[in-house]
Protein backbone atom coordinates (compact mmCIF):
# COMPACT_ATOMS: atom_id res chain seq x y z
CA UNK A 1 0.00 0.00 0.00
CA UNK A 2 2.92 2.35 0.61
CA UNK A 3 3.83 2.30 -3.09
CA UNK A 4 0.20 3.01 -3.99
CA UNK A 5 0.05 5.91 -1.55
CA UNK A 6 3.24 7.35 -3.05
CA UNK A 7 1.72 7.24 -6.55
CA UNK A 8 -1.40 9.07 -5.37
CA UNK A 9 0.61 11.63 -3.39
CA UNK A 10 2.73 12.38 -6.44
CA UNK A 11 -0.31 12.68 -8.74
CA UNK A 12 -1.96 15.25 -6.46
CA UNK A 13 1.34 17.11 -6.02
CA UNK A 14 1.49 17.62 -9.81
CA UNK A 15 -1.76 19.59 -9.44
CA UNK A 16 -0.51 21.64 -6.48
CA UNK A 17 -2.43 19.65 -3.88
CA UNK A 18 -0.95 18.14 -0.74
CA UNK A 19 -1.76 14.56 0.29
CA UNK A 20 -0.45 13.06 3.52
CA UNK A 21 -0.92 9.72 5.31
CA UNK A 22 -4.12 9.76 7.33
CA UNK A 23 -2.36 8.55 10.47
CA UNK A 24 -0.13 11.63 10.47
CA UNK A 25 -3.22 13.83 10.89
CA UNK A 26 -4.57 11.85 13.83
CA UNK A 27 -7.55 10.44 11.92
CA UNK A 28 -8.49 6.80 11.39
CA UNK A 29 -10.45 7.62 8.24
CA UNK A 30 -8.96 6.10 5.10
CA UNK A 31 -5.34 6.06 3.95
CA UNK A 32 -4.62 9.64 2.80
CA UNK A 33 -5.90 13.10 3.62
CA UNK A 34 -5.94 15.76 0.89
CA UNK A 35 -5.12 19.34 1.90
CA UNK A 36 -5.16 18.74 5.67
CA UNK A 37 -6.45 21.78 7.54
CA UNK A 38 -8.07 23.18 4.39
CA UNK A 39 -10.52 20.73 2.82
CA UNK A 40 -9.57 17.57 4.76
CA UNK A 41 -10.76 15.03 2.18
CA UNK A 42 -9.98 11.50 3.34
CA UNK A 43 -9.29 8.87 0.69
CA UNK A 44 -9.55 5.13 1.21
CA UNK A 45 -7.42 3.51 -1.50
CA UNK A 46 -8.20 0.31 -3.41
CA UNK A 47 -5.37 -0.92 -5.66
CA UNK A 48 -6.03 -3.06 -8.73
CA UNK A 49 -4.04 -3.83 -11.89
CA UNK A 50 -7.11 -3.48 -14.11
CA UNK A 51 -10.55 -1.98 -13.52
CA UNK A 52 -13.19 -2.61 -16.18
CA UNK A 53 -16.93 -1.99 -15.85
CA UNK A 54 -17.53 -5.37 -14.19
CA UNK A 55 -14.74 -5.02 -11.63
CA UNK A 56 -15.78 -1.40 -10.96
CA UNK A 57 -19.29 -2.61 -10.17
CA UNK A 58 -17.84 -5.24 -7.85
CA UNK A 59 -15.74 -2.61 -6.08
CA UNK A 60 -18.73 -0.35 -5.59
CA UNK A 61 -20.92 -3.24 -4.45
CA UNK A 62 -18.40 -4.63 -2.00
CA UNK A 63 -17.85 -1.37 -0.16
CA UNK A 64 -20.50 1.26 -0.77
CA UNK A 65 -19.11 4.80 -0.64
CA UNK A 66 -21.12 6.95 1.75
CA UNK A 67 -20.45 10.13 3.69
CA UNK A 68 -19.69 8.09 6.78
CA UNK A 69 -16.62 6.05 7.49
CA UNK A 70 -16.36 2.74 9.37
CA UNK A 71 -18.73 2.15 12.25
CA UNK A 72 -16.22 3.52 14.79
CA UNK A 73 -15.59 6.76 12.85
CA UNK A 74 -18.15 9.44 12.07
CA UNK A 75 -16.07 11.45 9.62
CA UNK A 76 -16.43 11.55 5.84
CA UNK A 77 -14.26 9.59 3.44
CA UNK A 78 -14.08 9.00 -0.29
CA UNK A 79 -13.31 5.65 -1.85
CA UNK A 80 -10.50 5.90 -4.41
CA UNK A 81 -9.42 3.30 -7.00
CA UNK A 82 -5.85 3.15 -8.25
CA UNK A 83 -5.07 0.96 -11.25
CA UNK A 84 -2.64 0.51 -14.12
CA UNK A 85 -5.64 0.75 -16.45
CA UNK A 86 -9.21 1.93 -15.85
CA UNK A 87 -11.55 1.67 -18.81
CA UNK A 88 -13.83 4.52 -19.85
CA UNK A 89 -16.93 2.56 -18.80
CA UNK A 90 -15.36 1.79 -15.43
CA UNK A 91 -14.60 5.47 -14.87
CA UNK A 92 -18.27 6.27 -15.32
CA UNK A 93 -19.31 3.52 -12.88
CA UNK A 94 -16.86 4.81 -10.27
CA UNK A 95 -17.73 8.50 -10.56
CA UNK A 96 -21.47 7.86 -10.66
CA UNK A 97 -21.11 6.05 -7.34
CA UNK A 98 -19.00 8.70 -5.65
CA UNK A 99 -15.61 7.07 -6.13
CA UNK A 100 -12.46 8.82 -7.23
CA UNK A 101 -9.73 7.17 -9.27
CA UNK A 102 -6.17 7.40 -10.50
CA UNK A 103 -5.60 5.69 -13.84
CA UNK A 104 -1.82 5.29 -13.97
CA UNK A 105 -1.91 5.91 -17.70
CA UNK A 106 -2.40 9.56 -16.74
CA UNK A 107 -5.86 10.47 -15.46
CA UNK A 108 -7.05 11.54 -12.00
CA UNK A 109 -10.59 12.35 -10.88
CA UNK A 110 -12.20 12.84 -7.49
CA UNK A 111 -15.34 14.67 -6.36
CA UNK A 112 -15.78 15.27 -2.66
CA UNK A 113 -17.10 18.06 -0.43
CA UNK A 114 -14.73 20.98 -0.94
CA UNK A 115 -12.68 19.29 -3.67
CA UNK A 116 -13.34 18.59 -7.35
CA UNK A 117 -10.46 17.34 -9.52
CA UNK A 118 -10.66 16.10 -13.09
CA UNK A 119 -7.26 16.35 -14.73
CA UNK A 120 -4.50 14.70 -16.72
CA UNK A 121 -1.33 13.81 -14.81
CA UNK A 122 1.97 12.30 -15.82
CA UNK A 123 1.55 8.61 -16.74
CA UNK A 124 3.44 6.13 -14.60
CA UNK A 125 5.97 4.17 -16.65
CA UNK A 126 5.61 0.44 -16.19
CA UNK A 127 6.44 -2.68 -18.11
CA UNK A 128 2.83 -3.07 -19.15
CA UNK A 129 2.32 0.48 -20.32
CA UNK A 130 5.61 0.50 -22.21
CA UNK A 131 4.70 -2.55 -24.26
CA UNK A 132 1.23 -1.35 -25.30
CA UNK A 133 0.20 -4.57 -27.09
CA UNK A 134 -2.35 -2.90 -29.38
CA UNK A 135 -0.14 0.00 -30.40
CA UNK A 136 1.01 -1.74 -33.59
CA UNK A 137 -0.72 -3.34 -36.54
CA UNK A 138 -0.08 -6.91 -35.36
CA UNK A 139 -1.72 -6.12 -32.02
CA UNK A 140 -4.89 -4.86 -33.71
CA UNK A 141 -5.04 -7.90 -35.97
CA UNK A 142 -4.56 -10.34 -33.09
CA UNK A 143 -7.18 -8.53 -30.99
CA UNK A 144 -9.67 -8.63 -33.87
CA UNK A 145 -9.17 -12.36 -34.36
CA UNK A 146 -9.61 -13.09 -30.66
CA UNK A 147 -12.72 -10.92 -30.35
CA UNK A 148 -14.37 -12.47 -33.41
CA UNK A 149 -13.80 -15.91 -31.87
CA UNK A 150 -13.71 -15.28 -28.10
CA UNK A 151 -14.61 -18.81 -27.03
CA UNK A 152 -12.10 -20.59 -29.25
CA UNK A 153 -8.60 -21.16 -27.84
CA UNK A 154 -6.12 -20.17 -30.52
CA UNK A 155 -2.50 -21.23 -30.61
CA UNK A 156 0.33 -18.95 -31.66
CA UNK A 157 0.91 -20.88 -34.86
CA UNK A 158 -2.78 -20.95 -35.80
CA UNK A 159 -3.02 -17.21 -35.28
CA UNK A 160 0.19 -16.57 -37.20
CA UNK A 161 -1.03 -18.69 -40.11
CA UNK A 162 -4.45 -17.03 -40.18
CA UNK A 163 -3.03 -13.50 -40.00
CA UNK A 164 -0.02 -14.20 -42.23
CA UNK A 165 2.27 -12.91 -39.49
CA UNK A 166 5.41 -14.39 -37.98
CA UNK A 167 4.91 -16.66 -34.95
CA UNK A 168 7.38 -14.55 -32.96
CA UNK A 169 5.41 -11.32 -33.57
CA UNK A 170 2.15 -13.01 -32.54
CA UNK A 171 3.77 -14.59 -29.50
CA UNK A 172 5.16 -11.24 -28.33
CA UNK A 173 1.74 -9.63 -28.77
CA UNK A 174 -0.01 -12.36 -26.76
CA UNK A 175 2.58 -12.06 -24.00
CA UNK A 176 2.00 -8.29 -23.79
CA UNK A 177 -1.76 -8.86 -23.71
CA UNK A 178 -1.35 -11.28 -20.81
CA UNK A 179 0.68 -8.68 -18.90
CA UNK A 180 -2.21 -6.23 -19.20
CA UNK A 181 -4.81 -8.89 -18.30
CA UNK A 182 -6.41 -8.62 -21.75
CA UNK A 183 -6.19 -12.39 -22.11
CA UNK A 184 -5.48 -15.18 -19.66
CA UNK A 185 -2.68 -17.72 -19.87
CA UNK A 186 -4.77 -19.86 -22.23
CA UNK A 187 -5.41 -16.88 -24.57
CA UNK A 188 -9.00 -16.66 -23.38
CA UNK A 189 -10.42 -13.17 -24.01
CA UNK A 190 -10.95 -10.81 -21.10
CA UNK A 191 -14.28 -9.26 -22.02
CA UNK A 192 -15.05 -6.44 -22.35
CA UNK A 193 -11.60 -5.01 -21.55
CA UNK A 194 -9.99 -6.20 -24.79
CA UNK A 195 -12.84 -4.69 -26.81
CA UNK A 196 -12.60 -1.28 -25.13
CA UNK A 197 -8.81 -1.29 -25.38
CA UNK A 198 -9.16 -1.95 -29.10
CA UNK A 199 -11.81 0.79 -29.35
CA UNK A 200 -9.26 3.29 -28.04
CA UNK A 201 -7.06 2.45 -31.04
CA UNK A 202 -9.86 2.21 -33.63
CA UNK A 203 -9.40 4.99 -36.24
CA UNK A 204 -12.40 7.15 -37.08
CA UNK A 205 -11.04 9.40 -39.85
CA UNK A 206 -13.11 9.26 -43.04
CA UNK A 207 -12.91 10.82 -46.49
CA UNK A 208 -16.15 12.15 -47.95
CA UNK A 209 -16.97 11.57 -51.64
CA UNK A 210 -19.39 13.37 -53.96
CA UNK A 211 -20.78 10.18 -55.50
CA UNK A 212 -21.42 6.71 -54.13
CA UNK A 213 -20.44 3.50 -55.91
CA UNK A 214 -23.17 1.45 -57.53
CA UNK A 215 -23.69 -2.13 -56.36
CA UNK A 216 -24.93 -3.16 -59.81
CA UNK A 217 -22.86 -3.80 -62.90
CA UNK A 218 -21.55 -0.56 -64.30
CA UNK A 219 -18.56 1.39 -65.46
CA UNK A 220 -17.04 1.92 -62.02
CA UNK A 221 -17.51 -1.56 -60.58
CA UNK A 222 -14.31 -3.25 -61.71
CA UNK A 223 -11.92 -0.32 -61.11
CA UNK A 224 -13.22 0.11 -57.56
CA UNK A 225 -12.96 -3.62 -56.79
CA UNK A 226 -16.17 -3.67 -54.78
CA UNK A 227 -15.94 -7.43 -54.37
CA UNK A 228 -19.65 -8.12 -54.74
CA UNK A 229 -19.46 -11.27 -56.84
CA UNK A 230 -18.12 -13.46 -54.04
CA UNK A 231 -18.62 -11.79 -50.69
CA UNK A 232 -17.89 -14.88 -48.60
CA UNK A 233 -14.43 -15.65 -49.96
CA UNK A 234 -13.06 -12.45 -51.56
CA UNK A 235 -12.19 -9.07 -50.01
CA UNK A 236 -14.06 -5.94 -51.00
CA UNK A 237 -15.92 -2.90 -49.78
CA UNK A 238 -17.69 -3.31 -46.42
CA UNK A 239 -20.39 -1.10 -44.95
CA UNK A 240 -19.71 0.23 -41.46
CA UNK A 241 -21.08 2.84 -39.06
CA UNK A 242 -24.73 3.45 -38.27
CA UNK A 243 -25.98 2.18 -41.64
CA UNK A 244 -24.38 -1.19 -41.03
CA UNK A 245 -25.59 -1.22 -37.42
CA UNK A 246 -29.25 -0.89 -38.41
CA UNK A 247 -28.90 -3.62 -41.05
CA UNK A 248 -27.35 -5.93 -38.45
CA UNK A 249 -30.28 -5.44 -36.10
CA UNK A 250 -29.02 -2.73 -33.76
CA UNK A 251 -31.80 -0.63 -32.19
CA UNK A 252 -31.26 2.53 -34.23
CA UNK A 253 -33.08 4.36 -37.01
CA UNK A 254 -31.29 6.21 -39.81
CA UNK A 255 -32.53 8.64 -42.43
CA UNK A 256 -33.33 7.41 -45.91
CA UNK A 257 -30.57 9.67 -47.24
CA UNK A 258 -28.03 8.55 -44.63
CA UNK A 259 -24.47 8.90 -45.98
CA UNK A 260 -23.17 5.35 -46.40
CA UNK A 261 -19.89 4.65 -44.64
CA UNK A 262 -17.51 2.20 -46.35
CA UNK A 263 -14.30 0.42 -45.44
CA UNK A 264 -12.02 -0.30 -48.43
CA UNK A 265 -9.32 -2.99 -48.57
CA UNK A 266 -6.21 -0.96 -49.48
CA UNK A 267 -4.75 2.46 -50.22
CA UNK A 268 -4.80 2.01 -54.00
CA UNK A 269 -8.59 1.50 -53.95
CA UNK A 270 -8.96 4.55 -51.71
CA UNK A 271 -7.07 6.68 -54.22
CA UNK A 272 -9.09 5.25 -57.11
CA UNK A 273 -12.37 5.99 -55.30
CA UNK A 274 -11.25 9.56 -54.71
CA UNK A 275 -10.50 9.97 -58.42
CA UNK A 276 -13.61 8.27 -59.82
CA UNK A 277 -16.20 9.47 -57.30
CA UNK A 278 -14.79 12.92 -56.46
CA UNK A 279 -13.88 14.43 -53.12
CA UNK A 280 -16.54 16.28 -51.12
CA UNK A 281 -15.85 19.18 -48.78
CA UNK A 282 -17.70 17.48 -45.92
CA UNK A 283 -20.59 15.27 -44.90
CA UNK A 284 -23.23 17.82 -45.94
CA UNK A 285 -22.32 17.48 -49.64
CA UNK A 286 -21.22 13.84 -49.60
CA UNK A 287 -22.92 10.76 -51.01
CA UNK A 288 -20.68 8.39 -49.04
CA UNK A 289 -17.58 8.22 -46.91
CA UNK A 290 -14.61 5.87 -47.26
CA UNK A 291 -11.71 4.83 -45.09
CA UNK A 292 -8.94 2.29 -45.19
CA UNK A 293 -9.77 -0.87 -43.25
CA UNK A 294 -7.74 -0.79 -40.01
CA UNK A 295 -7.22 -4.57 -40.23
CA UNK A 296 -7.60 -6.84 -43.30
CA UNK A 297 -10.40 -8.86 -41.63
CA UNK A 298 -12.76 -5.88 -41.95
CA UNK A 299 -12.95 -6.29 -45.73
CA UNK A 300 -12.14 -9.99 -45.87
CA UNK A 301 -14.78 -11.33 -43.45
CA UNK A 302 -17.94 -9.57 -44.54
CA UNK A 303 -21.64 -10.21 -43.96
CA UNK A 304 -23.94 -10.46 -46.99
CA UNK A 305 -26.83 -8.04 -46.30
CA UNK A 306 -29.17 -5.63 -48.05
CA UNK A 307 -29.42 -1.88 -47.47
CA UNK A 308 -32.65 -0.51 -48.99
CA UNK A 309 -32.76 -1.51 -52.62
CA UNK A 310 -28.99 -1.82 -52.78
CA UNK A 311 -27.04 -4.94 -52.00
CA UNK A 312 -24.04 -4.15 -49.77
CA UNK A 313 -22.05 -6.46 -47.53
CA UNK A 314 -21.47 -5.15 -44.03
CA UNK A 315 -18.39 -5.48 -41.89
CA UNK A 316 -18.45 -8.08 -39.11
CA UNK A 317 -20.55 -6.85 -36.13
CA UNK A 318 -17.33 -6.51 -34.09
CA UNK A 319 -16.07 -3.76 -36.38
CA UNK A 320 -19.45 -2.04 -36.51
CA UNK A 321 -19.49 -2.13 -32.69
CA UNK A 322 -16.04 -0.51 -32.62
CA UNK A 323 -17.43 2.29 -34.80
CA UNK A 324 -20.31 2.76 -32.36
CA UNK A 325 -17.88 2.77 -29.42
CA UNK A 326 -16.16 5.81 -30.92
CA UNK A 327 -19.44 7.70 -31.13
CA UNK A 328 -19.87 8.89 -27.54
CA UNK A 329 -23.37 10.20 -28.28
CA UNK A 330 -25.93 8.06 -30.01
CA UNK A 331 -23.45 5.32 -30.96
CA UNK A 332 -22.62 4.31 -27.41
CA UNK A 333 -26.29 4.24 -26.43
CA UNK A 334 -27.01 1.95 -29.39
CA UNK A 335 -24.05 -0.25 -28.50
CA UNK A 336 -25.23 -0.66 -24.91
CA UNK A 337 -28.61 -2.00 -26.10
CA UNK A 338 -27.39 -4.16 -28.98
CA UNK A 339 -26.76 -7.91 -28.93
CA UNK A 340 -25.98 -9.19 -32.44
CA UNK A 341 -27.91 -12.10 -33.85
CA UNK A 342 -26.62 -15.04 -35.89
CA UNK A 343 -24.39 -16.59 -33.27
CA UNK A 344 -22.06 -13.57 -32.95
CA UNK A 345 -20.79 -13.20 -29.37
CA UNK A 346 -21.35 -9.84 -27.69
CA UNK A 347 -17.88 -8.81 -26.50
CA UNK A 348 -18.61 -5.30 -25.16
Amino acid sequence: MQDTEALVVDAFAQLGLTAVPAESTGTTRGDLVIEPGKVDVSLELKRRSLVDSASASRLVGSLVNTDRGPHHDTGPRTMFAVADRITSDARRVLTENGWGYLDLRGRLEVRAPGLVVNADVEPVASKATKRRPLAGQVGLEVAAELLMNPSRPVSVRELARSLKRSPSAVSDTLAAMREENLIDKHEGVSMPELFWTMAERWPSHREFLLDAPSPVLGESRDPLRLGLDDVETSPGWALGGLSAAVVLGAPVAVRADQVLDFFVPDASILRRARTLLGSAAGEATAACSVRLAPVPAVCAKRFHTRVGRDLWPTAHPLFVALDLANDEGRGRDVLAAWTPAGGVTRVW
